[in-house]
């Protein structure tokens, strides 16, 4: 049984592309996997909480396959996890396993078609595979499985990695080392949840440049949960057990879990952005929440700038742990400064210009009485394009702030991510463009400062090689061709 989508993508025009009328002033979230092994569980439920926790991850589409035996039961569609479930859709989907997504389009546009999980048809039975990340040798690849005359459904490089398994499956292997044939042509970021007929498959690429944990459910061993991070495991009770390793291919059966080290040269590079931004705060790495990490970017931030306030508020909800911190370092006091419309979401409906000139505010509203003749620190976690930092400062010195000093905890931005964020190519980072100085006079704040590249990683308490960095250096742990380079700058030109 699949559930087909229950409407066209036609009603998602190209032009509002991720539901704005202009790009986003922020690195877009990666995506989120989930998957679950556990008979006698009612794994669609299971599976729709542990999307519903990793919703932060993606808002563009979302879906879950079930397996029962040889039979699949499928549903996917645009929209958020709970605007694409009910009760009936989920009770619908009986299973002993299954895999859920949640999206955000980084390669492949945002249409049904390119919904995940991914279905594909092999000899051994149906396979269906959700992805984190972005592949980059994605033209090579396609030409390999074209020469084997396989077909496509979507334009995404996730249906490739799904495509070129199936394609070894058929040609007489078997799902492990069909899969890890696969996986040696693939290039990039991927971290991958794999529901087959006999079992679940976690993956991470050989960097591990997006995460993926390993969690039980209850006390018993034989029922695993793979998922994007741990706030996944978290909502439906599973225990965190440990992370997939790079390079690695973990896989779940009756038999239990057994572990398979496929990459000759695993070399972990974790995308740092996931823990200054992406992740939830409340999410683990590195045996501590994101939060307490995020807290001392904060305050290693306060000890690089000085700066002489009354207040420190943040920009919300990804630059309070940082705000918190700088205070508490500072001794500079704390406080809400503006309040986030948390249900605001991603619209269709755009304002009038009228309403944009009236000043509307969608998603962030001033406290005035906290404001008014205050010398601001203004936190956040990173400026992109500036548009919407020189927005929110317009907006404090409406509501009566006497100084707007904005301070950043991570560095400046200056080159695009190729590996499953959404960032714009470089001649759009204003970073990239701009000094210090410039940015400072571009968004009109008093002073600007960013955290330094080493405090960031001094934060971290780990070792420094461990981690992807290049949207601040620039080196790419996985060479990226100067085709994708100039096709990324190419749509933007588009979006613009």
């Amino acid at each position: 049984m699949i559930l087909q989508p229950s409407f066209s993508s036609d009603q998602y025009p190209a032009q509002l592309h991720h539901g704005y009328a202009q790009p986003p002033d922020k690195p877009e979230e990666a995506c989120g996997v989930f998957g679950i092994y556990a008979p006698g569980e009612d794994v669609a439920k299971l599976t729709y909480f542990g999307l519903f926790a990793l919703q932060h991850r993606g808002q563009e589409s979302a879906g879950i396959a079930t397996f029962e035996g040889e039979r699949i039961h499928l549903h996917k569609n645009m929209g958020l996890v709970s605007q694409v479930f009910n009760e009936d859709i989920l009770s619908q989907m009986p299973g002993t396993m299954a895999v859920g997504h949640t999206r955000y389009s980084t390669t492949g546009s945002s249409r049904v078609v390119n919904a995940q999980p991914a279905l594909v048809k092999t000899r051994l039975g149906s396979l269906a595979l959700a992805h984190n990340g972005n592949l980059v040798n994605t033209t090579q690849l396609r030409q390999h499985l074209e020469e084997r005359n396989c077909k496509f459904v979507s334009t995404t490089d996730s249906e490739m990695i799904a495509i070129a398994i199936a394609s070894e499956v058929d040609s007489g292997k078997d799902w492990l080392d069909a899969a890890i044939s696969a996986f040696n042509r693939c290039q990039g970021a991927y971290s991958l949840t794999i529901g087959t007929p006999v079992g679940l498959m976690g993956v991470r690429d050989p960097n591990g440049i997006r995460p993926l944990v390993i969690g039980t459910l209850g006390n018993n061993p034989m029922r695993y949960v793979l998922a994007s991070e741990t706030c996944g495991l978290d909502i439906i009770g599973a225990e965190y057990l440990r992370d997939v390793e790079p390079g690695e291919l973990v896989w779940i059966t009756e038999a239990g879990m057994a572990s398979f080290h496929w990459s000759r040269k695993p070399e972990r590079k974790l995308c740092i952005f996931e823990m200054i931004y992406f992740a939830r705060p409340d999410s683990v790495m590195h045996d501590e929440t994101l939060y307490t990490y995020r807290l001392r970017l904060g305050r290693q931030l306060a000890k690089e700038t000085k700066v002489e306030a009354d207040i420190v508020i943040a920009v919300p909800d990804s630059g309070v742990p940082a705000a918190i911190g700088f205070s508490q370092e500072s001794g500079i006091p704390y406080a809400e400064g503006l309040i986030k419309n948390r249900y605001v979401g991603r619209t269709f409906i755009q304002p009038t210009q009228a309403m944009r000139e009236s000043g509307i505010r969608m998603k962030l509203n001033p406290l005035k009485d906290v404001l008014n003749g205050k010398r601001v620190v203004l936190v956040d976690d990173s400026i992109v394009r500036g548009t919407t930092s020189r927005k929110i400062v317009k907006t404090l010195r409406d509501a009566g702030a006497t100084e707007v000093h904005m301070r950043v905890s991570s560095p400046p931005v200056t080159h695009p991510c190729f590996y499953g964020i959404d960032t714009d190519s470089q001649d759009h980072l204003i970073a990239a463009t701009k000094s210090v100085s410039e940015i400072c006079n571009q968004i009109e704040v008093d002073s600007l400062a960013y955290l330094s590249w080493e405090g960031m990683m001094i934060a971290t308490r780990e070792d420094p090689n461990s981690f992807c960095s290049a949207c601040f250096t620039g080196d790419y742990p996985v060479a990226v061709p100067e085709l994708l380079k100039r096709s990324k700058l190419m749509l933007e030109q588009v979006k613009v």
